[in-house]
């Protein structure tokens, strides 16, 4: 994937630049003109982005330095921002944005973050307390497994946490998760238009969210796909529910 605009990594999920964004959809509107407005939009403060101070930026026209405030922003507002525009830059930004997402969120990058979050922890306590060296290398795993959650904050696919519980010694598949599921009362099990759908004991208990989109056909009529995800507390749950050995 190309970098089209810088990410920023450094915090628990991935920010960029609002100058940088602003920069590359060519907005005519100076930048602190441009974004005050964007906010306007209902995006908040340290929900949706975080201002940044930049020191000692060059100022070429009047050969000076001066400080100026950028804001990093979240990819989901990032995303709001390049539909607002309605420009085919806006559109190339946002899908890539979505590949931003998309790798970000993938098994594989959410257990890498996991070993380096779980790592540093069992460093941790090793310092404190070298006797535990011994227990804590034993539960290296679970500890892997549980910070696996804690650094996805996005809602993920039933198929992609099945990938997750493979990863980490449990021999399940998406297919068998879906069984599993449907079999536990968290999917709905008769077959239907609702098949597979969250039970309505599963929605209440907020473990799954349902994203609608909507399709338009060459003929003009239209239809909703409805794709079911593990809301962040669904992940937790059933990753307790697996390590608990309640399966």
């Amino acid at each position: 994937m190309n970098e089209i605009i810088p990410i920023n990594y450094d915090s628990d999920r991935p920010t960029v630049s609002a100058i940088e964004l602003h920069k590359f959809l060519g907005i005519g509107t100076k930048f602190q003109d441009w974004f005050p407005r964007m906010i306007g939009y209902g995006f908040k403060q340290g929900t949706d982005f975080n201002p940044l101070k930049i020191e000692n930026v060059l100022s070429q026209k009047r050969e000076r330095t001066y400080s100026a405030t950028d804001y990093q922003l979240t990819i989901d507002m990032a995303k709001e921002l390049c539909m607002i525009q309605r420009t085919e830059k806006g559109k190339e930004a946002r899908q890539y944005f979505l590949s931003v997402e998309k790798a970000w969120n993938s098994p594989e990058q959410i257990m890498a973050r996991a070993l380096k979050m779980a790592d540093t922890q069992i460093a941790t306590l090793k310092g404190e307390n070298k006797q535990l060296s011994s227990q804590i290398e034993k539960d290296r795993p679970k500890i892997v497994f549980a910070d696996a959650v804690a650094v996805s904050e996005s809602p993920m696919l039933i198929g992609e946490l099945a990938k997750v519980l493979k990863q980490n010694g449990f021999n399940t598949g998406g297919t068998r998760l879906f069984e599993w599921l449907r079999n536990n009362g968290y999917l709905v099990k008769r077959k239907g238009t609702d098949y597979n759908a969250p039970t309505q004991k599963a929605m209440d208990m907020g473990l799954f969210r349902v994203k609608e989109t909507a399709i338009t056909h060459s003929d003009g009529h239209v239809t909703t796909n409805r794709t079911t995800k593990v809301t962040g507390k669904g992940q937790q749950y059933f990753i307790n529910k697996f390590l608990s050995k309640e399966v």
